[in-house]
Parts: structure tokens; C-alpha cells; sequence
């Protein structure tokens, strides 16, 4: 079996990289630069947006994390990363990867849509985004029920991510939704690993 994870400590596979620690199967790194080696011809081969991560499995080309996080878990399946709950286990992390990510990206640039164009955007405006994140960690264990799934590692990131740089509510669900997945053995592994590819 081959698996690469092509990926740079300052990105999204950050996320990829915690998903194949929770998977538990030998895996290779090829650590990509920003404006070099991503945007080579053999790169753009494997991803033409040039963007990391990206995942090659026996020849097959995964890109978009929330799409490794979905595949790993399917490929792998001894791993039990798959959601009890597969109706929440979709819904939540496609949930995470579309109109919570794109709501918090446009905040962030001051791209705000006005009242009466909130139903142009897939998340209608950031604050609802917010609220259904919140409304979906109350009302289970895990974001697709009682036991831990690819689609946490996802959720779990952003919210990890929104806490650390302020991006997205802090409260009392999120905060401690956080606090019990932050510190998976397979979490601080990936986060060594990646710390130590930074810059000094």
C-alpha cells in the first residue's frame, strides 16, 4: 500500500495530517513550499489548484480536507471512524466545510452581505452559521453521536482554529467540545510532527 500526504505545516493538511494518525496506518509526508514547489508542473499534475492537502492512495488523488477526512475513514474501515449517526456524520462535517468555513472566511475579509441579500450566500449570514454550529455540538456526545468520527476531526479543527484565532464564538458548548477532543493521543502527534516542520 502507498499513501502520501503532500502538505505544509502552515495549512489545512494539518487536518489531513490528524485524520491519518487516528487511522493508525503507515503513511509518507512530502512537505510542499508556497509558491514553488506547489505551483510545480509535477504538483499541478496531482491538484492544478496548487493548494495542499492533498492525499494519493494507491494512485488515486484525493484533494479538499473534508473529502480526505470522509475517504480515510471508508478506505480504512477497521479504524471505526465512520459516524454511528451517518445522516449527522455528512451533514455536519459538509456543514463545517461549506457554509461555515466560506461565513467565516468572508468575516474575516469584511465581506459581509447585506439583509437583503442573505439568501444569496450558502450561509445566509455568519451569525446564523455560529448559532447552528453551537445548536449541533449541544445536542450530542460527538457531532455524529456517541463515539468519536472523521467528521470531529473536521468540525473539531475549525473549531479549534476559531477559539485559537478568535474567528468564531467562544462558548460554553464549543469550549468544552474542544477540550474533550484537543488532546487525542492521534491529535498531538499530528500537531508534534507539523510544529516541528515549521520555521524556525
Amino acid at each position: 500500500m502507498s499513501l502520501t500526504l503532500y502538505t505544509n505545516p502552515m495549512s489545512r493538511g494539518r487536518i489531513a495530517r490528524w485524520m491519518l494518525e487516528e487511522i493508525g496506518v503507515p503513511y509518507n509526508v512530502t512537505v510542499l513550499d508556497y509558491g514553488t514547489t506547489m505551483k510545480a508542473p509535477e504538483f499541478l499534475a496531482l491538484n492544478p489548484m496548487g493548494k495542499v492537502p492533498v492525499l494519493v492512495h494507491d494512485g488515486k488523488v484525493i484533494t479538499e480536507c473534508a473529502a480526505i477526512c470522509l475517504y480515510l475513514a471508508e478506505a480504512f474501515p477497521d479504524a471505526g471512524m465512520v459516524g454511528q449517526d451517518r445522516a449527522a456524520y455528512y451533514r455536519w462535517i459538509l456543514f463545517a466545510a461549506g457554509p461555515l468555513e466560506a461565513a467565516v472566511t468572508n468575516t474575516a475579509l469584511g465581506l459581509i452581505p447585506p439583509p437583503d441579500r442573505q439568501q444569496m450566500v450558502g450561509y445566509g449570514s455568519y451569525q446564523a452559521a455560529c448559532q447552528t454550529l453551537d445548536h449541533a455540538i449541544n445536542h450530542s456526545g460527538y457531532i455524529a453521536g456517541e463515539t468519536f468520527s472523521a467528521a470531529d476531526v473536521y468540525v473539531g479543527s475549525q473549531i479549534g482554529w476559531g477559539l485559537q484565532f478568535g474567528t468564531i464564538p467562544e462558548t460554553p458548548a464549543l469550549t468544552t467540545y474542544w477540550d474533550r477532543i484537543k488532546n487525542r493521543p492521534a491529535r498531538l502527534r499530528a500537531d508534534a510532527a507539523d510544529t516541528a516542520l515549521m520555521p524556525q
